[in-house]
């Protein structure tokens, strides 16, 4: 009797503290980054998330940043707890000592980003670079994308003059002729085609595949798993419904950008919204992207982005 009750015991406890495990701690708020023009945007206006959280007592705190390198030292510092940028952001974090994680990623969107020329460029191929000026933002996506297209075409990043300038002042730098070639992503490339016609060369097709990754610091993703579940959870629901009703998603981000309407239908035509958990052959493709950038001057170290995996996709 006395077996059968110290076993009984033994399983009473072992069920306590299963149970306490498995009775997550819920944060009081969480606080997300976000750019007027990512999936985090749609996210926040739509208040779906606001709306489940508040259920269970988190509030949801939105907190603008310009662009991705900000955001991630928002997320390092502990002002976010979670982040949504493209691929480039992410590699420089980690080589500044972030303890960041990728909880997912996107579907490859390499139609997103391109090479573009004016209209009435004699450049009609990336071997055409040769020594000319090529604007871009120093370290992002496209900046990869140039790096791997010229590669591709038989030269390299020496070739080219790059001319780093964020979006706004390549903008105008590209309309009045101070430079002859233009890297860009969506909206921005959407918008450049249809208020100045200009001209792709090349996009990431055949490249780059060109993620959005879904990051979080380390400290909360660990502390809070299912509430980090639950964004990436309702992430996926935003992007079945962006993909579906893509003219709603393009009001939204049109009053969120202040860029027309249709200039959000043409970017939202080449740019599908997903969340998927990260695989073994995703890191592999970024671990190429960090390899490339260290090995241009771009990256000070050398960065292991297997470093950044998050401890539920080990077990």
């Amino acid at each position: 009797m006395k077996k059968v009750w110290l076993s009984s015991l033994v399983a009473a406890a072992l069920i306590s503290i299963t149970s306490h495990a498995l009775a997550e701690e819920t944060p009081a708020a969480v606080n997300i980054g976000f750019q007027k023009a990512n999936i985090f945007a749609l996210l926040k206006y739509r208040g779906t998330l606001d709306s489940e959280f508040k259920k269970q007592g988190i509030t949801v705190r939105w907190v603008e940043f310009p662009a991705g390198p900000q955001m991630l030292e928002g997320l390092n510092v502990g002002s976010i707890d979670l982040a949504a940028t493209g691929d480039a952001p992410p590699t420089f974090a980690q080589a500044a000592k972030a303890d960041l994680v990728y909880l997912a990623h996107s579907p490859a969107n390499p139609k997103t980003e391109a090479i573009v020329v004016p209209q009435n460029s004699a450049i009609k191929t990336v071997a055409d670079l040769k020594g000319k000026r090529v604007a871009l933002n120093k370290g992002s996506d496209v900046n990869y994308l140039l790096v791997s297209a010229l590669e591709d075409a038989g030269s390299g990043y020496r070739d080219i003059i790059p001319v780093y300038l964020p979006p706004a002042d390549a903008r105008a730098a590209f309309q009045r002729g101070a430079v002859d070639a233009w890297v860009i992503w969506d909206p921005y490339y959407a918008e450049v085609e249809s208020s100045t016609g200009a001209r792709r060369v090349k996009d990431a097709t055949g490249l780059v595949p060109h993620y959005t990754f879904y990051l979080a610091s380390r400290k909360f993703a660990d502390r809070y798993p299912q509430t980090a579940l639950k964004v990436v959870d309702q992430l996926g629901d935003l992007s079945d419904w962006a993909n579906q009703h893509p003219q709603d998603a393009a009001k939204i981000l049109s009053a969120s950008t202040g860029l027309a309407q249709p200039i959000w239908q043409r970017a939202l035509a080449r740019m599908p919204f997903g969340a998927e958990r990260m695989t073994p052959a995703v890191f592999q493709e970024q671990q190429k992207l960090a390899d490339k950038f260290t090995q241009i001057g771009l990256l000070p170290v050398k960065v292991d982005v297997s470093s950044a995996t998050w401890s539920l996709d080990r077990k």
